[in-house]
């Protein structure tokens, strides 16, 4: 794999290895409402600063809801789902930090960048052991926490927790399974009724998603977003203007946003996928040139390293939910950016957990 100048790799392994084999390769069902056998891959904590009591900026939380997303981030943690209520109050904190931000959000450097995680919390929770516990380590993740895996309701929650914690250090934008539509055909709707017992987490989350950021931009430089870039756009100002708040919609420029990807043939192109659209190099560069990039950073699609140059280094897709749907075989990467806006990719395996085989690596199916 070809890497700029200013970008290095390393592959981090996890530690310990799976006690069981299953020759199927087929996940295995849970019905446990709580992730177990994580094999020591829970950070020992997320890091949690006390603040200081005083005057609270507006969409911050109060001096209570600190203490109460302490505990919650506690019980997390250790992979216990929050109680209805307490999803509810968390979703309220939410919205009111998520109505700060701006369709194209500013994120300082240093910042850890991360892909899909679909539902994978033991994955994670690796993720947070190799690239740093928050708030010591700044994050921008791209979208695409729920569906697939079987810890959805875990892992958008941890998410979105840290997020009303450490909303200078935690960034979350909007992927396209952040959707109602989506996620009633791709795992978190039954998700939620099974842990629950009615889809009103669901619709808490949902009704939250429409308040996430579409995308970032880090220190003017790297822009961010779960898809990629769409024929109605030709500068941020256009992403500043969109109206973000609702529904993922079939067609237009913020469904592009989500969907799109980057291909090798030249010009716009139809999706595969059904929504958004391809794009070529000539694209890419067309686009950073007019807005003063060095570099569009996605996630979106599965890649068998975790990340991918594409468009002579315009475009990273980075992905970081290893093992996607416990059967790809493949590694995830999260992508470190220094002050100077030097890249270091972390490549890691899936954690290790009982009752799952060790998946060897092969060319996967396609997936959204």
């Amino acid at each position: 794999m070809d890497e700029p100048a200013d970008a290095t790799s390393t592959s981090v392994s996890s530690a310990g290895s799976s006690d069981d084999n299953n020759s199927s390769g087929a996940p295995q069902s849970s019905n446990a409402n709580a992730p177990s056998g994580s094999g020591g891959v829970v950070p020992t904590s997320i890091a949690t600063n006390t603040v200081s009591s005083g005057h609270h900026p507006a969409g911050m939380p109060s001096e209570k809801s600190y203490h109460d997303l302490e505990g919650w981030l506690s019980k997390l943690s250790n992979g216990t789902p929050l109680a209805e209520t307490e999803v509810k109050s968390l979703c309220d904190l939410a919205r009111e930090t998520l109505l700060n931000e701006s369709n194209v959000q500013p994120v300082p450097a240093p910042v850890t960048v991360c892909g899909d995680i679909h539902g994978q919390w033991h994955d994670l929770m690796e993720l947070f052991r190799i690239g740093g516990s928050a708030p010591d380590t700044n994050y921008l993740f791209m979208g695409d926490y729920v569906d697939r895996g079987y810890y959805s309701v875990e892992t958008v929650t941890m998410l979105v927790c840290l997020k009303v914690r450490y909303p200078d250090r935690v960034f979350v934008l909007r992927g396209n399974h952040e959707s109602r539509q989506i996620t009633q055909v791709y795992g978190f709707y039954d998700e939620c009724v099974r842990k629950y017992g009615s889809a009103n987490v669901w619709k808490m989350f949902t009704d939250l998603f429409d308040y996430f950021p579409l995308t970032a931009l880090v220190e003017h430089s790297i822009f961010c977003l779960h898809g990629g870039l769409s024929p109605s756009i030709d500068t941020l100002d256009h992403v500043r203007q969109l109206d973000r708040v609702q529904e993922v919609p079939h067609e237009g420029p913020m469904c592009d946003l989500l969907w799109s990807d980057p291909d090798d043939r030249s010009g716009w192109g139809i999706s595969p996928r059904g929504a958004g659209f391809t794009f070529g190099v000539d694209i890419s560069q067309q686009f950073n040139e007019r807005n003063g990039l060095g570099l569009v950073s996605r996630a979106h699609q599965l890649v068998m390293d975790g990340y991918n140059w594409s468009h002579e280094k315009s475009v990273v897709t980075i992905f970081s939910a290893p093992n996607y749907c416990y059967r790809c075989g493949n590694q995830a990467a999260i992508m470190e950016v220094d002050e100077n806006l030097q890249k270091t990719f972390l490549q890691f395996d899936p954690a290790p957990r009982r009752g799952e085989p060790h998946i060897g690596r092969k060319t996967p199916e396609y997936f959204l």
